[in-house]
């Protein structure tokens, strides 16, 4: 028998990265794209955000992709088909704006290549053309690709060290998109926070309304502690119930990314010990 949390696949689609489908039919049955789940491995393990990259209500499933960073995520990987998360909590945040546009361009960046997925996806079925930029340091770290692919019209890929499509940045491919003149009525951006301002402050060039996906320190996911403010045209936002996507143009990314930098120091001196006492 099938039990709550329980993990019914599992594989790794590149170094450090890993896919895991997972039981549970009250989320499965109304998440929707854009939204996530906060998972906690064990009693004493931290509460961490995932999106929620598919999913399927019939079965009851739910399909998360993470990359392998710190604790949490290390003893996440660790756990194998057959085996139990203790808690899965969820949908939770905004769904994504989904209507038809005309053409809109999604990018992605490294792991997260895997949250813009259902986003492309839902706004490839309102009838939007789908242009999918998606980027990440080399060839072996690209994860998606054919899942991307399957549903953009157009698929353009960047690696840093140019061992697969362009060498380059994906902001660089956005920004050459954007000056051949094509007409664009949307953008949506999910990577990191340096890549989202990098992609942001070219789009602003053109004035298109451009929405990126925030991934600030996240604890409860239900706006009660405060860990996840982010600040968007000059307020205090919570990104669990207020995002996690908001007008990119109105973020300040500075202000994100040193939030994001605050306990850098503690959790790679934890990581350090949990690898060296082996897990």
């Amino acid at each position: 028998m099938i039990k709550m949390n329980q993990i019914l696949d599992k594989r790794e689609l590149a170094p450090g990265i890993k896919e895991m489908v997972i039981y549970n039919p009250n989320i499965a049955s109304k998440v929707k794209a854009g939204q996530f789940i906060v998972v906690r491995v064990c009693e004493e393990g931290e509460r961490i955000p995932l999106n929620v990259v598919d999913w399927d209500g019939g079965r009851g499933t739910l399909k998360i992709v993470f990359q392998e960073v710190g604790v949490s995520t290390h003893k996440l990987g660790k756990l194998g088909i057959g085996d139990l998360i203790m808690d899965v909590v969820g949908p939770l945040g905004n769904p994504s704006e989904i209507s038809l546009f005309g053409t809109v361009i999604c990018v992605g960046e490294g792991v997260r290549i895997s949250a813009i997925y259902p986003v492309a996806r839902e706004l490839k079925k309102a009838g939007n053309k789908v242009i999918s930029i998606i980027g990440a340091k080399s060839k072996e770290l690209l994860i998606y690709m054919e899942e991307m692919r399957g549903v953009s019209d157009e698929l353009r890929i960047t690696t840093d060290d140019g061992s697969e499509g362009r060498r380059g940045l994906v902001s660089d491919e956005l920004r050459d998109i954007l000056e051949s003149g094509l007409k664009i009525d949307r953008i949506v951006i999910v990577g990191s926070a340096m890549t989202m301002k990098m992609c942001t402050e070219v789009t602003k060039l053109y004035h298109i309304k451009t929405i990126a996906s925030l991934n600030p320190i996240m604890i409860c996911g239900m706006g009660m502690c405060g860990a996840c403010r982010v600040e968007v045209a000059g307020k205090t936002r919570f990104t669990c119930i207020e995002g996690p996507e908001f007008d990119a143009h109105q973020v300040n990314f500075d202000v994100l990314m040193m939030r994001l930098n605050a306990y850098k120091t503690e959790e790679q001196m934890a990581l350090k010990r949990f690898l060296e006492g082996g897990g």
